[in-house]
């Protein structure tokens, strides 16, 4: 039996919705599952503008997530107001879909200033869930010519039944996850932006900062190294009363020895071969604000104590200089080697080092806090795919069991560093997930069919697509419209395949 072109497009465009709400389904994390599923159902209708709102009304309003799409910013805020009056509450109260041809002439809400204001006209609002809904799905005109079709409504309830389950499992995870997270209360009442992980030890150092950052005192940090004392010594000057001021950092172990003194304390004209005009250091680069010294432990002994200097008088010389200067700074050094040893052995100036250390904050290691390494590195998966301008890729099960299973001596840097070398290869097979092998590619080798392993089970799916496409295409002619009918699939679906595996014809 045939049908119509009409008809195999709406089956098709069905069997892909369908797909995709699976695929929903999968996600461990609310803020990707709202960001996909708003992509969806906007691109689905050909809605112009799109805002998801999920909450957990046990926990009130700071377990409210949201995202929004075609709105302006001052847009969304209007939207967000809607939650609590107008067309989303009215869905929200009533429990069922919103569907107004034109707000602007809907007696229920032609007398607000926000339809009025944005002269509001088609308008789906559909309730996520029931008694009470977890959210509200909103969507507002069309981005294609012509108003939302009847039949967008049917779909739009189709897709917010399907959010409903999946968006109440995130919500109970999030719950027990936050149950969990040591850091809830601190990440209350600090800017944490950029911290990852929720373990007690990140607990203990966040607390930490908690009473160094509000003080004008000099802080020392200590850890292995790639613990990440760069991101905590940015956190205590957001947290303190310089954060509107410079945040300067200078790593004391990456300069020659000849010019650490002319990039810390600046140089006048003539005072060495390369200073040909005035030259401003860290220090007057961070003044009214903090300076960081990474690596305080590579200092000279002559640059440790005009340190000395700066810290007690807040006066020093630019090379070359007979005057001094005044600073008005912080100072936040870090270190990852044993100053007390250093000092027992005179490599280190004991004055500075009791300076320096008027309130230490130590900085866990990686194997201090092996519960946040699946939230590391799913964050470093996403970011990497984001600075690279790469597909959006997750780890599979098997991988992130991987990570969470081994040993990472250099730390935070190191699992980062290892993440981003993973999407890349993940990227290159073209895969939709990292596995074991993107992460571990050595073991991976040593497991391979030639040293008498077998592949993992997304390799063998991987190589099976490609020799399925290969083949498929070569019999029609790389006809794709004929060659996405045999295999049933979309043809925009078969371009980005064919993209993704890199074919090319005659291969």
């Amino acid at each position: 039996m045939t049908g119509s072109p009409e008809d195999f497009e709406r089956t098709r465009l069905e069997r892909d919705l369908y797909l995709r709400l699976l695929e929903l389904g999968t996600h461990g994390e609310l803020e990707t599952f709202l960001k996909d599923a708003l992509a969806l159902v906007v691109e689905m209708v050909g809605a112009r503008e799109g805002y998801l709102e999920l909450r957990d009304e046990e926990r009130g309003h700071d377990a409210t997530w949201w995202i929004s799409e075609g709105f302006a910013p001052e847009e969304v805020e209007e939207v967000r107001r809607r939650v609590s009056s107008g067309i989303i509450a009215e869905a929200l109260s009533t429990g069922r879909i919103v569907d107004t041809a034109s707000a602007l002439l809907d007696p229920r809400f032609t007398s607000r200033r926000s339809v009025q204001t944005a002269r509001i006209e088609r308008v789906l609002c559909a309730p996520i869930g029931e008694s009470p809904p977890r959210g509200a799905l909103y969507l507002q005109g069309r981005s294609a010519p012509g108003a939302l079709a009847d039949e967008d409504r049917a779909r739009v309830e189709l897709i917010a039944r399907h959010l409903a389950p999946i968006a109440e499992n995130l919500i109970l995870r999030r719950r027990a996850a936050d149950a969990a997270d040591h850091t809830r209360s601190h990440r209350a009442r600090l800017r944490v932006e950029g911290l990852v992980g929720r373990s007690a030890a990140l607990a203990t150092t966040l607390n930490e900062i908690a009473l160094v950052a509000p003080l004008n005192v000099t802080v020392l940090l200590t850890g292995e190294s790639g613990t990440g004392k760069s991101l905590i010594a940015r956190l205590i000057h957001d947290n303190g009363p310089r954060a509107a001021r410079a945040f300067v950092e200078l790593n004391c172990g990456s300069l020659p020895e000849s010019l650490v003194e002319s990039e810390l304390f600046g140089a006048l004209p003539g005072s060495h071969s390369t200073a040909h005009r005035r030259l401003q250091g860290k220090v007057g680069a961070a003044e009214h604000g903090t300076l960081f010294l990474d690596e305080i432990g590579e200092l000279t002994p002559a640059t440790q104590a005009k340190l000395l200097q700066l810290l007690h008088s807040k006066r020093y010389y630019p090379l070359g200089a007979s005057e001094p200067s005044t600073a008005d700074i912080r100072v936040i050094a870090a270190t990852n080697v044993d100053l007390d040893a250093a000092v027992a052995s005179g490599r280190f100036r004991e004055d500075l080092y009791y300076r320096l250390k008027v309130l230490p904050v130590r900085v866990p290691s990686l194997a201090e806090r092996t519960s946040d390494v699946p939230e590391l590195a799913r964050a470093f998966v996403e970011q990497t795919c984001e600075r690279h301008g790469l597909p959006r890729l997750e780890l599979s099960v098997g991988a992130l069991r991987a990570v969470e299973t081994a040993e990472w001596p250099g730390n935070v840097r190191q699992l980062e560093h290892a993440m981003e070398a993973a999407c890349i290869r993940a990227a290159g097979d073209a895969a939709t997930q990292i596995s074991r092998s993107h992460v571990f590619p050595e073991a991976a080798a040593e497991t391979a069919p030639d040293a008498g392993g077998e592949r993992t089970f997304q390799e063998e799916t991987r190589r099976f697509q490609r020799e399925l496409l290969t083949r498929t295409l070569e019999e029609t002619g790389w006809n794709v419209a004929a060659a996405a009918r045999r295999l049933d699939l979309a043809r925009s679906h078969l371009y980005n395949l064919i993209k993704a595996f890199d074919l090319t014809r005659g291969e």
